[in-house]
């Protein structure tokens, strides 16, 4: 099913503008739906003989639809949308006919005229008809509650029309909640209160106020109930900024250990300020389990702290014990032992500030090639990263970082020997005694690429150099570092490595790890 926008863009001539309203008004209808016990369709003229297309709709979760089937999509004409037409053309709210039947459902309907203020704050024409449609099967007397939230829905229902409702949303107000059925307090315009629900009423008894709310100035209430002061000052000024007509951001209340979040939302119907409705919900359980979270992505982040440092300490340790060692070989091994340390390391470093356990793998990259390319003692080799790794789990960055520093150390050690001295040196052009030289005589390089195809990492680490030894087996030879490769390869990262001489010249390491881990699939960045 096209989206709104989709279906606004196709079928009418609304400005961008307009249906950025229309957007607002479907992300915060809810609200209205539910005090209605209603079902709202948006529809938008189509043409000027009258016809309308529906391009969004919300049940409510208080009472029945009238719609079982979806009616986004739908064009209607004639007859069927006289209501609408009337809103649309009059620019009032259309209450009067008798019930329809949809199938064997009797229903009312209504309609609200849609309008968007203009800079000046004028309200602009009717662009847009909200349909409010009420399943009338279970018709009842309706209780002190009902009678509220359906006094207050008539009242957002004439601020739609006046082109007040909704409210501009906040910076990382994502959602429109707290909900109706979480707690609804209704306010005069002196900020008393005049109606507070059940669970209104319970969650202020959270709050530790045992008392009815009925006649209590709300905003004085929260400054007296708040844990903290500036808190309390905070939530008393979002109820005295709604009374004056203004929809102020979000705020909650923490006291004796419950917290209580509260939107303010004004009432100004024809635009006079008449109160202010006010929606709360308990969310003490919510921020219990967010502070535990906090807690446990702090230790780990710590754990990852510590182990990099241990990581570090080990590492140094290796060095100095390497700077100790008279036999060149036993050096050499306890140099190589230490940049593998460092590689893990790298890892554990990124993941103590990151959020969660996985990492944004190009940044390791780049740290562990620019340590490879200092082994290059002689000439300088080039490296370059090509594609994104993105962000990759912790269980697999641990392992694949250390295959690509094997790698990475291989290329620059083996791929690009020094060139002797004497005929030799003298046949290639502009190269000097002792340097390092490509196979095809250029600049020595290795390039790391990588993609994701199928849940699926693709590496391949390329070098220009001389290529692989005549009668190399890929399997069973190579140095430790290769064997190191193989086995991490196979076995933590289940995938599959090649080695081959490239294309071009010089060797070629094509990796293939899946991504889909125990549910961690990789995420791209």
């Amino acid at each position: 099913m096209s989206t709104l926008r989709d279906l606004a863009e196709e079928h009418t001539q609304l400005r961008p503008a307009d249906i950025d309203h229309l957007h607002r008004i479907a992300g915060d209808w809810q609200l209205l739906s539910d005090m209605s016990f209603a079902d709202l369709l948006l529809w938008v003229p189509v043409d000027a003989e009258g016809t309308f297309l529906c391009v969004a709709q919300v049940r409510p979760t208080t009472a029945p639809t009238a719609y079982q089937d979806d009616q986004v999509g739908r064009i209607v004409g004639g007859p069927e949308v006289a209501h609408l037409e009337v809103a649309y053309r009059q620019g009032r709210i259309w209450r009067e006919g008798d019930p329809v039947w949809y199938g064997d459902v009797p229903a009312r309907h209504e309609a609200i005229p849609v309008r968007l203020r203009t800079a000046d704050g004028e309200a602009g024409e009717v662009v847009a008809v909200v349909g409010r449609d009420t399943n009338l099967s279970t018709a009842r007397t309706p209780s002190q509650l009902e009678l509220n939230y359906l006094t207050t829905a008539d009242d957002l229902a004439q601020m739609i029309a006046d082109g007040t409702f909704p409210p501009p949303r906040h910076r990382g107000e994502t959602t429109s909640a707290p909900r109706v059925g979480d707690g609804l307090v209704r306010l005069d315009a002196n900020g008393k209160v005049t109606y507070a629900s059940p669970n209104a009423q319970s969650a202020y008894r959270r709050l530790g106020y045992a008392s009815h709310l009925v006649g209590e100035d709300l905003a004085v209430l929260h400054r007296r109930l708040a844990q903290d002061p500036l808190e309390g000052t905070d939530a008393a000024n979002a109820i005295l900024a709604a009374l004056r007509g203004d929809a102020p951001p979000r705020r909650e209340i923490d006291a004796r250990g419950a917290t209580v979040l509260t939107r303010a939302l004004p009432l100004m119907p024809a635009g006079v300020p008449i109160g202010a409705l006010v929606l709360v919900r308990d969310i003490t359980e919510v921020r219990r389990r967010d502070r535990a979270l906090i807690t446990k992505d702090a230790t780990i982040r710590e754990i990852h702290h510590r182990v990099k440092n241990n990581l570090q300490t080990v590492a140094a340790l290796l060095r100095l014990q390497a700077r100790r060692v008279a036999m060149p070989e036993a050096r050499v091994a306890l140099e190589d032992s230490v940049r593998r340390v460092a590689s893990i390391a790298l890892v554990h470093e990124t993941l103590s500030m990151s959020s969660d356990e996985a990492v944004e793998f190009d940044t390791i990259v780049d740290r562990v090639a620019s340590a490879a390319t200092e082994l290059a003692t002689e000439a300088p080799v080039g490296m370059r990263r090509t594609g994104s790794f993105g962000v990759l789990p912790a269980e697999i960055a641990t392992s694949l970082v250390m295959v690509l520093n094997e790698l990475l150390l291989n290329a620059v050690e083996h791929g690009f020997p020094p060139i002797d001295t004497g005929e030799e040196a003298d046949a290639v052009a502009g190269t000097e005694t002792g340097a390092v030289t490509s196979a095809d005589g250029g600049k020595p390089e290795v390039v790391v690429s990588a993609h994701r195809f199928r849940k699926q990492l693709h590496v391949t680490v390329t070098d220009n150099g001389r290529g692989l030894p005549a009668g190399f087996d890929a399997e069973r030879g190579g140095n430790l570092g290769l064997q190191i490769v193989r086995a991490l390869v196979t076995g933590e990262l289940r995938g599959s490595i090649e080695l081959r001489d490239a294309a071009g010249g010089g060797t070629e390491a094509v990796l293939v790890v899946p991504l889909a881990r125990g549910g961690a699939d990789g995420r791209s960045a």
